[in-house]
Parts: structure tokens; sequence; C-alpha cells
């Protein structure tokens, strides 16, 4: 399909995870990048050591594999932090609450917890009808409605930002190549040698107060974001 696509002229650009075609790229974050921060943050928050669960996306989806990746490269690093089970919850907020509740009564002793996403919203619904928020530290997401309660509730939590504004940095990169214009680095980043890594915003402790203040007048499902502008993708390009 891509190969036919670029033999008619067509530019194919994917946002939402890495392809392996090199008759296509992919504008968007590192997906293994993304895990590392929040699992680095996890493992110094716990001082290094601790009973750790993961809750994961989709089984086989690429971008959770290689999130996947990413966070257990991190754990690795510290000997005394143990993940006693990795569940997958299919990025679905409610899935996210029950599998936590059920990791609660299995691991009374449970000292952090790595999320992904919306399920975050879940997982924390759960600590906190639990009344454990003092007790375990767990990554977070980026809506509105759920930074609103870490705020409000003082949670240690941190996440990664996948920006909804991929698909406009894709665009005004998508422009600029249409209209033949060379990109000074090529996008020969990721393990297929085809991607256009964009940075990845973080939000913890020392900053989600601000993010929660240029959210306000948000509506509870609006996501913290970031884009390329079209001046700042033009400044890619020769």
């Amino acid at each position: 399909m891509f190969s036919q696509a670029k033999a008619r002229g067509i530019l194919v650009i994917s946002t939402d995870a890495e392809v392996s075609s090199q008759d296509a790229m992919y504008v968007g974050i590192d997906h293994k990048a993304y895990a590392a921060s929040t699992a680095k943050w996890l493992a110094e928050t716990l001082n290094g050591e601790g009973s750790i669960v993961a809750i994961n996306g989709v089984a086989g989806h690429p971008a959770n594999e290689m999130r996947v990746n990413g966070y257990r490269e991190v754990f690795k690093q510290y000997p005394n932090i143990k993940i006693v089970n990795e569940i997958n919850a299919d990025w679905e907020q409610a899935q996210g609450q029950q599998a936590m509740q059920n990791i609660l009564a299995t691991y009374p002793d449970l000292k952090g917890v790595w999320v992904q996403d919306g399920m975050a919203a879940g997982a924390w619904r759960s600590i906190m009808d639990a009344n454990k928020t003092s007790d375990i530290a767990a990554t977070g997401e980026i809506r509105k409605d759920f930074i609103d309660i870490w705020v409000d509730n003082d949670f240690t939590s941190a996440a990664s930002v996948n920006p909804p504004g991929v698909m406009a940095s894709a665009l005004n990169v998508a422009v600029n190549l249409l209209q033949g214009k060379e990109l000074k680095v090529p996008a020969n980043q990721g393990v297929y040698k085809n991607a256009m890594y964009l940075d990845i915003p973080f939000i913890d402790g020392k900053n989600v107060k601000q993010v929660s203040a240029e959210l306000e007048g948000k509506p509870g499902y609006y996501s913290y974001t970031s884009a390329l502008s079209i001046e700042e993708a033009n400044k890619l390009f020769k």
C-alpha cells in the first residue's frame, strides 16, 4: 500500500505509531523514550526500591510494545525495584480502574504503578477509593479533568505527554515536503530509520500547577498538548 502511494506521488506520514515501510515517514514522539522518562521518575521517586506493577495498553500494538521495552530497560537498572505484575487494559479508563482495584487486593504492599495514558485516571480512582494516595506513587495522564484532581489531591505523579497536537505538527511538516523543501536533518530516527521525533513534554509535581493554570477554562476532556507551529516547522527545512 505504501509503495503504491509513493509510486503515485502521494506523501504518507504516520503520527500514531511508527511504520516499517521506507515509503512512509513517521512524525511523532519516541514511544520508548516516552515510557523511559516516567519509569525513571517512578524509580527515583521510590528511591530505587519497592514492588510495582505496570498497566499497559493493547498487547501487540507497536506503540505499546515500544513503551513496554522503554520502562523495562529503565527498571532493570534498579535491582531493588520488582515488577510484580504486568497487565493489559487496552487503553480504556474503566479497564484501568478495574485492573488497579484487583491489583490493590492482590498486592497490599504495592509502592508504585506505571500506567499509560487515560488508564491512569481509572487507576488513580481505585487508589483513591482504597485510601492509598499517600502510600503509592503512580504515573498520570494529561486530560484537564485528571490534572485538576491531581492538583486538588497532591498526587505523587508524573506524566509524559503524547501531544494530540502531533497531527498539526505532521501537517506543517507535510506542507513543506509537498513544496519540495529538504529537511536540514533527514528523518532517519527510530528502529526503521524513517522517523522524525518530536519533543515530549513532561508533567510532575514541579510544574503540574502551572499546567493546570494553562488549562483553565478548557473542558474536562481537553488534553495538555504541544505542536510545531508553521514557523517552527519551516525552520526544520533548508
